[in-house]
């Protein structure tokens, strides 16, 4: 029989909220935490505000020890090891003192690009022939599996230490990938996750594209407007969330807190055919991966109360609600909740899945609807298709049971995952 797979521990590095308790006050309340960024604005983009993470040096002491510290400017990496190691806290479990390393945990940690500016520092050493004064953390800071290489090592992790790395999917497929890991037998439990650096080297290509909104730098927490019809682009944003999977059998015997049961999901690629490009999704690959993940997951499309989506504040987020619709076949106010974190934090790119997975867990365990920001005007093609009280403005207080996320990504990349709250027999 495969291993029922459960969430033991979470930990986030948002730009709304640094730990759990942090971040889930903030999406209660709905509390952006999207700015002006003055060194946009000094470097001219369009868009000029930003969600960013905000760190006290005596945080990340925490963390990282003086040495480690010297010469680190990795913010990827900085925001994934402390979401990853607030998530192994937070599931009870303890760092092993031992020689030998913890054959039966693992992680699966993502990015999309890391230490882009450790990368930049060395090219002027480089340039300037000091190529022997990089130091000796320039590979770990700069490869692409630094996070997962920085956490195996702070944890003593003796299973699989791997990154993955899929646009935004990102998250969610690292989380699905660790899920398959335990459910086959391969792992007692997995931390699983994403992050993404901040900063302009990491943004300006999209600002270029012209993928970001420009009309509200004058007001950041009105910028990000997931499913409005004044969405102009996307907010820039990083940060990382992590969760820990263990399972059943394990949590259960460990009298672990048990914060929802991972139920199933699905990841695939609209091959780039069809209505599918390397910036646009194939719609009926969108249809598929979410039909498919209900399916996994042995349950019904009817059984689903809450979406948390990709919606993403560009002209796509009206596709995708109908992608929704016509994957779980429901319309209208049979339409379930739909919430998009990205309204206060903005799209955290490769860490996004990840952030807003924990958000989801969040809703179903404590029983709530994040409110949606900004869309006071909700745009004509998602009202003509479901109904506008499926767009909670306020925080709604309800009995969740099953919740699914979704993200969608750059390469015509798809993801879904399916949580249920886990009740006690």
């Amino acid at each position: 029989m495969p291993n029922r797979v459960v969430i033991t521990g979470m930990g986030v590095v948002a730009p709304n909220g640094v730990g759990l308790k942090p971040f889930l006050e903030a999406i209660q309340l709905g509390r952006s935490g999207i700015v002006k960024d003055a060194q946009l604005e000094a470097l001219q983009f369009s868009c000029q505000i930003a969600g960013k993470p905000v760190l006290p040096e005596a945080l990340i002491a925490r963390y990282f020890s003086e040495l480690e510290w010297r010469n680190f400017n990795s913010s990827g990496i900085l925001y994934g090891v402390i979401a990853a190691m607030d998530a192994w806290q937070d599931a009870g479990l303890s760092v092993a003192a031992t020689e030998e390393p913890d054959w039966d945990s693992g992680t699966i940690f993502g990015t999309g690009t890391s230490g882009v500016d450790k990368f930049r520092e060395a090219i002027y050493k480089i340039d300037e022939l000091q190529a022997r004064k990089l130091g000796s953390t320039v590979v770990a800071q700069t490869m692409a599996s630094g996070i997962s290489a920085y956490i195996g090592g702070k944890l003593g992790l003796g299973n699989q230490v791997s990154t993955n790395s899929s646009a935004c999917t990102t998250g969610t497929e690292s989380i699905l990938m660790a899920y398959e890991r335990i459910k086959s037998g391969q792992a007692v439990r997995m931390l699983a996750g994403s992050t993404s650096d901040s900063g302009p080297y990491i943004w300006a290509g999209f600002d270029a594209m012209r993928v970001c909104t420009f009309k509200h730098n004058g007001a950041p927490e009105q910028g990000s407007r997931p499913m409005s019809a004044s969405a102009s682009g996307f907010v820039p944003g990083s940060g990382a969330g992590a969760l820990v999977l263990e399972s059943l059998e394990s949590a259960v015997s460990r009298g672990a807190r048990i914060y929802a049961e991972v139920l199933g999901g699905n990841i695939n690629s609209g091959g780039q055919r069809g209505t599918g490009t390397m910036t646009a999704p194939n719609a009926m690959a969108v249809q598929r991966c979410i039909a498919t993940a209900v399916s996994d997951s042995g349950i019904n499309a009817a059984d689903i109360d809450l979406i948390n989506g990709h919606l993403t504040a560009t002209s796509k987020d009206a596709l995708e609600v109908e992608n929704w619709s016509i994957a779980l076949q429901r319309t209208g106010k049979d339409f379930p909740a739909i919430n998009s974190l990205k309204s206060m934090v903005g799209h955290c790119l490769s860490a996004a899945g990840s952030i807003e997975s924990v958000a989801a867990v969040l809703q179903l365990y404590h029983g709530f609807i994040a409110p949606n920001l900004n869309c006071e005007d909700l745009h004509p093609e998602i009202t003509g298709l479901i109904d506008a009280s499926c767009i909670p403005q306020q925080m709604t207080t309800e009995d969740l049971r099953v919740v699914a996320k979704a993200s969608f990504g750059f390469g015509d990349v798809n993801a879904c995952i399916i949580f249920k709250k886990l009740i006690a027999s």
